[in-house]
């Protein structure tokens, strides 16, 4: 029977079986691909916008054949003979031509071995050098090639920034791109600086060595290329052994190059390199510091290059420094003093010697000047010198015994007494109880009067310690009082300048003869003499005597013996020898009679003005037969200054009272 359409059967469903998604393909890779590929667009995209906002502010190239320079001044001795040079002293540009290839050479060996191979930029140097400062943890060599150094030189400032570096990059490109290799080499050579002044070759010829480019030699050219590492360091006028040392290793690195052979270094190494003569005597800085000042005043602030005679006679200079190098370097005779001084007058005044400390480079403080040190007993000069205007004779008898003023009593040094002496034996043993006596007997206002009449200028304090020198003056006002008592009595004041003329050879000033005053009568200028010859002759100043060149002097030593003083003259000077500690610390024991003396007796031994038969030019710069320095690649090295800091190396790569 059929069945109807209610009881029909139901369908039987078929299971819904799920469909199966194809697995998708992994984007990964792309997508970390395309992630790189567009961070780097928009990095290059930044960094090309922001070189060319540096190009834009690129410094202005038009003015490339223009030398900046200020006036020079060139500083002669009273003989001609070149002292110093200050400002700048560009030499007239030398072409490649004129150049000695030694010169080439040997600046391309230091400086910057892959010149001609590189475009602007060592890449080799740069990644050495960055690897050995990361290494070293500071900075021990540079990447910067010649090129950009000339750049730098030309156009930019010594900031040391990634904006800089990247321009200092820019401009070598630049340079290499617009220029021959030669004509960027000449460039260079002619504006790059050798110190003491000097720009370029030319005047570095010329300032050490007294002869024109062309002219030097394999040694002589070493010693220039040696100087660009820190002009002032290697200086052969700063520090001669320096110098030849660094020359030294510059032959080495030409050798080890190639470009000069093993023979050729021997020679040069065995040849002595004579610096020129103006050049040789780094003391003479202290008398140019303090005569520059006034030549600016006298020539005007619109002056040029000028040339300044002066009164210093360079071997008299000479002498100066080596006698008080030579005692200080002694821990014997130097006695626990760390710095010295010495003025040397002609008895008008004029200074013909002045070294104002042990080394110029090291501290350039003036003590012959500026250190305002007490006297001690070399003030008691004026003490007597007033006793005997007002009457008291060398024979006069006085008591060396304990003395008091009031509650102030001074004794004698070590203690001892002589009990009734003469004036005469008194002076001659620094006696502070006779003194202090003859002080209060005459008057210490006439004996303050005194003392500033003959040229003391530092103010006195006239109150009773002022016998024994308890007040400060510097050694070159000492000297030109003391000069009174060599001249016959005259007043002089020291001075440094005799003329000023300009480039063309017409007179800016001349000095003029002064009508010397009379601040010492005839007899009392006798007398003195008398007690003067007396200390070097059996008194506290024998250690002064020099074959019988010193006609008399008188010592000096303060309180805790911090200061030790000699005033001498003899012949046609009069010198003042100053010895102590800049931070005013005793020194052990020191004396006018020991370290002052010594060096004095040293000096006028060797001064021209005592008979010095020649005028020895000094020895010559010599080269060391072996390298002194550590082998390096100095090719990668950045000259720097010495006195450079450290820094972060990425940085840098972009980058009183008593007597003696």
């Amino acid at each position: 029977m059929p069945r109807s359409a209610n009881t029909a059967r139901p369908q039987r469903r078929r299971p819904v079986t799920p469909r199966r998604r194809k697995p998708r393909r992994s984007k990964g890779g792309f997508g970390w691909f395309k992630a790189f590929f567009v961070l780097g667009a928009a990095a290059g995209l930044v960094l090309a916008v922001w070189l060319v906002l540096i190009a834009r502010d690129l410094p202005d190239t038009s003015g490339l054949a223009d030398v900046e320079r200020t006036a020079a001044i060139s500083f002669y001795d009273q003989t001609g003979r070149l002292i110093a040079r200050r400002g700048s002293a560009h030499g007239r540009a030398a072409t490649i031509d004129e150049i000695p290839p030694a010169l080439v050479d040997a600046v391309l060996a230091v400086e910057d071995r892959r010149f001609y191979g590189h475009f602007g930029v060592d890449v080799i140097g740069t990644g050495r050098a960055l690897l050995a400062n990361l290494r070293a943890g500071r900075v021990v060599q540079g990447g910067s090639t010649l090129t950009q150094q000339l750049a730098k030189n030309l156009f930019l400032t010594p900031e040391r920034t990634l904006r800089r570096k990247v321009q200092e990059v820019l401009l070598a490109f630049w340079l290499e791109s617009r220029f021959s290799k030669d004509e960027i080499l000449e460039l260079y050579l002619n504006r790059v600086y050798f110190g003491g002044g000097a720009w370029g070759v030319e005047a570095a010829s010329a300032r050490y060595f007294g002869k024109t480019v062309s002219e030097l030699n394999l040694g002589e050219s070493a010693l220039l290329a040696g100087l660009l590492k820190a002009p002032s360091r290697y200086s052969p006028v700063n520090d001669a052994d320096r110098a030849a040392a660094r020359a030294t290793v510059v032959l080495d690195l030409m050798e080890q190059t190639g470009r000069i052979t093993p023979q050729e270094r021997i020679d040069a190494a065995s040849t002595p390199i004579r610096v020129s003569r103006g050049a040789s005597s780094p003391g003479a800085q202290y008398f140019i510091d303090w005569i520059a000042p006034q030549v600016r005043e006298l020539a005007g602030p619109d002056h040029g290059d000028l040339r300044v005679t002066t009164t210093l006679d360079i071997v008299a200079q000479r002498a100066a420094e080596q006698s008080l190098a030579r005692t200080m370097a002694n821990p014997d005779t130097a006695r626990g003093a760390s710095e010295a001084a010495l003025v040397s007058l002609a008895h008008d005044g004029a200074v013909r010697a002045m070294v104002g400390g042990r080394s110029y480079t090291a501290s350039q403080f003036n003590r012959a000047v500026l250190a305002q040190r007490q006297p001690g007993s070399a003030f008691k000069a004026f003490v007597y010198a007033s006793a005997f205007e007002a009457g008291l004779t060398p024979d006069d008898i006085r008591s060396d015994t304990p003395v008091a003023v009031g509650d102030w009593a001074p004794a004698n040094y070590n203690g001892e007494y002589r009990g009734d002496i003469t004036l005469r034996e008194a002076f001659a043993r620094s006696s502070n109880a006779v003194a202090v006596r003859i002080a209060e007997e005459t008057g210490r206002g006439h004996i303050a009067r005194l003392a500033t009449r003959l040229g003391i200028e530092s103010r006195l304090r006239v109150d009773r310690s002022l016998a024994l020198g308890a007040y400060e003056v510097n050694p070159l006002e000492m000297a030109g009082a003391y000069a009174a008592f060599a001249n016959g009595g005259y007043r002089a004041e020291p001075h440094g300048i005799l003329l000023i003329e300009d480039r063309s050879g017409a007179v800016v000033y001349e000095a003029q003869p002064v009508g010397h005053e009379r601040v010492l009568d005839d007899r009392t200028y006798a007398r003195m003499r008398q007690l003067f010859s007396s200390v070097v002759s059996w008194g506290t100043g024998r250690n002064a005597q020099a074959g019988g060149l010193t006609e008399g002097g008188k010592t000096g030593t303060t309180n805790e013996f911090r200061d030790a003083w000699f005033a001498g003259f003899g012949g046609e000077l009069v010198t003042v020898v100053w010895v102590g500690n800049d931070d005013n610390a005793p020194t052990e024991r020191a004396t006018g009679g020991g370290p002052p003396a010594s060096i004095y007796a040293g000096f006028v031994t060797a001064a021209p003005q005592y008979g010095l038969a020649s005028d020895p030019a000094g020895a010559p710069l010599a080269l060391m037969p072996e390298a002194v320095e550590p082998d390096q690649p100095v090719s990668e090295i950045v000259a720097e200054p010495p006195e450079a800091e450290e820094r972060d190396p990425i940085a840098a790569f972009l980058a009183g009272l008593g007597g003696d």
